[in-house]
């Protein structure tokens, strides 16, 4: 048999502390974070704010250096060979890279040449992109004109200019609506699929992991505390959720008699809503409306699903990542 493709990226025991000013203690961005990602593949890296899904970024882009362990980007280690990995991995942030005044067409013909490419070549590979990306309409326009959604395709546009073989997106989608992440969703599935290029995915949105992941990592402390395929971390999760949305006043009480009922397990809350595990979800329906009526809470709405990922979010962390992010 033909042995596997080489990992696109491997991180090992990976450890980054950040010194604090004015007294205040250290802060272990990293304790220990460890990845494997297959190439051509989109690999997500879930948690809330703080739990050190940018600053693994940032350690295996060559922008900050870790305290120990190791890295290997396309093959290259990030502490040794830090231009060669640079020349081979884009990068989009969570903020804009583009010059807004610039034209879009002016943002990727500059890209290019920074590259090293040609007038000629930069120009065509400029058209090339627009092309692809749906934005040659405004093209000659400058950038501050445009919306959201093409001015986050640009960013990704301007990450992949010169072809490379890893790319970080740092969660890409904040602050789009659905269409436009619709959008650059399909723009990412093809440059994996199409082109073969591998990319790591830091999001908040637990669908976006769900359906472009082929792989996800939990993150929580620093550290990978889940790691497996969307479908197959939700399987491992036995019964059902039972979700309860009440008033906003209501949440505590619903919350407490969700934990003190038998069968029910993981009791948490995110915004309105009070959620819960059991065996039997629609058979635990009726117990869970008598006990919040008798404790003076009305519900809103009650539903039973299968586990999603926000379910094993929480019985991976603790708590629900909508309500944590």
């Amino acid at each position: 048999m033909p042995c596997p493709p080489p990992a696109a990226l491997v991180a090992t025991d990976l450890v980054k502390t950040y010194r604090s000013t004015r007294g205040a203690p250290p802060v272990q961005a990293l304790d220990g974070l460890s990845v494997e990602v297959e190439p051509g593949t989109v690999f997500a890296l879930l948690g809330r704010n703080g739990a050190g899904k940018s600053t693994a970024v940032r350690v295996l882009t060559t922008l900050t250096r870790p305290d120990s362990g190791t890295a290997l980007v396309a093959g290259l280690d990030v502490l040794r060979e830090p231009d060669a990995v640079r020349r081979s991995i884009g990068l989009v942030g969570q903020k804009p890279s583009g010059d807004p005044i610039a034209t879009g067409r002016e943002n990727l013909v500059l890209a290019a040449r920074i590259h090293g490419m040609g007038t000629t070549a930069a120009r065509a590979r400029a058209q090339e992109l627009l092309d692809r990306f749906d934005l040659s309409d405004a093209a000659d326009r400058p950038v501050r004109t445009w919306s959201g959604g093409m001015a986050r395709k640009l960013d990704v546009a301007l990450g992949i200019t010169h072809a490379p073989r890893v790319l970080f997106l740092d969660e890409p989608t904040t602050g789009l609506d659905p269409e436009a992440r619709g959008q650059l969703w399909a723009e990412i599935g093809r440059l994996t699929v199409e082109e073969g290029v591998t990319v790591l995915l830091t999001t908040h949105y637990l669908d976006e992991a769900d359906r472009m992941a082929a792989r996800l990592a939990i993150v929580d402390a620093g550290r990978v505390v889940v790691e497996g395929t969307p479908d197959g971390l939700k399987r491992e999760l036995r019964g059902d959720a039972v979700q309860v949305d009440v008033a906003e006043h209501d949440v505590p009480a619903a919350l407490t008699v969700l934990r003190g009922l038998r069968g029910l397990s993981a009791a948490a809350s995110a915004g309105r809503t009070v959620r819960a595990r059991t065996e039997g979800g629609a058979a635990a329906v009726p117990a869970v409306l008598g006990a919040l009526e008798d404790a003076g809470v009305h519900a809103d709405a009650v539903t039973v699903s299968r586990p999603s990922l926000d379910d094993v979010y929480l019985s991976a962390v603790g708590r629900s990542l909508a309500g944590a992010a």
